[in-house]
């Protein structure tokens, strides 16, 4: 099963999630998932949209992943589906 580690820009209005690619033909190499997604609603009410998807090595998706943490983007979890009361 596909392993799914999820970051979130500063005033939530996207979403990056990075998923193991499990079906990788090459023995070799490692690689990553990395999904851009956009937040239409408030926070918790829809899923967000996704916009883009790319493919890298892990060792790629892990300096992209400090990058992004450099910029201030936070580790999140997957919650919109949890409805705010």
């Amino acid at each position: 099963m596909a392993k799914f580690y999820w970051l979130v820009n500063s005033n939530r209005s996207s979403v990056k999630s990075f998923i193991e690619n499990t079906n990788n033909k090459d023995q070799f190499l490692k690689y990553m998932f990395i999904d851009s997604v956009k937040v239409t609603s408030l926070w918790g009410n829809e899923p967000p949209v996704m916009t883009t998807r790319e493919e890298l090595k892990k060792d790629t998706a892990r300096e992209e992943w400090k990058k992004l943490i450099a910029q201030g983007w936070r580790r999140t979890e997957e919650d919109w589906t949890r409805k705010e009361s």
